[in-house]
């Protein structure tokens, strides 16, 4: 018996010294600095959810809206402080990300898919609350916040539009998309429908 006590003792003071020990001044509070902001659309399934449409079969536009998505504004570029989390390094299905940690010219040419109702009101990497119809825009490594030009190519008689948007979530990740937009920002630019569509993604500097 006296065998066995000691045993005992010994796997549970292994156990409580395998237990790593918790950061200096760390709190519940402040996030710990090797952990980045949960991306917002690891989950995402893509459903077609009408004949022709390839947006998500809970994404789309919410019933009984009277947003005039037509009157609504691009984004206004101002200068902001980078968010102290949002901009760190992480990993998403064995992929790292490494986002840029200044304001710097960029240009990418990519596929653009967006997201709705179904993300409506919840937290984007950023903090703030996602709207499905605020002029926003996730980006895999876009300094957040950030401001982008998203010009449509390809799309009929949508080729050539653009919107200003501001970066505040991560993502897409999925399918080589470059930039998930909101759904107010894919209404003007014509790709609710498909559900996706080929832009230019630019920086849009603020001096």
């Amino acid at each position: 018996m006296k065998i066995h006590l000691a045993l005992l003792a010994l796997v549970f003071l292994a156990a409580c010294g395998g237990q790593p020990p918790k950061p200096v001044g760390e709190t519940a509070a402040t996030p710990p600095a090797a952990v980045p902001p949960a991306p917002t659309f690891q989950d995402k399934k893509p459903v077609a959810a009408k004949r022709g449409g390839g947006f998500y079969l809970d994404d789309g536009p919410l019933e009984n809206s009277t947003v005039d998505l037509a009157a609504l504004a691009d984004a206004e570029p101002r200068n902001e402080p980078l968010h102290r989390f949002a901009n760190r390094p992480y990993v998403v299905f064995g992929r790292d990300y490494v986002p840029a940690t200044r304001h710097q010219p960029f240009r990418q040419q990519g596929v653009a898919s967006w997201y709705g109702r179904r993300y409506h009101g919840q937290k984007t990497s950023s903090g703030e609350r996602y709207d499905m119809f605020g002029m926003t825009a996730a980006h895999p490594t876009l300094p957040i916040p950030s401001y982008v030009r998203v010009t449509r190519l390809n799309g009929g008689p949508e080729t050539g539009k653009s919107v200003v948007l501001r970066v505040n979530d991560r993502g897409p990740f999925l399918h080589d998309r470059v930039i998930d937009l909101s759904y107010a920002a894919a209404w003007k630019l014509g790709i609710v429908e498909s559900g996706s569509g080929t832009v230019i993604v630019e920086s849009v500097l603020v001096r």
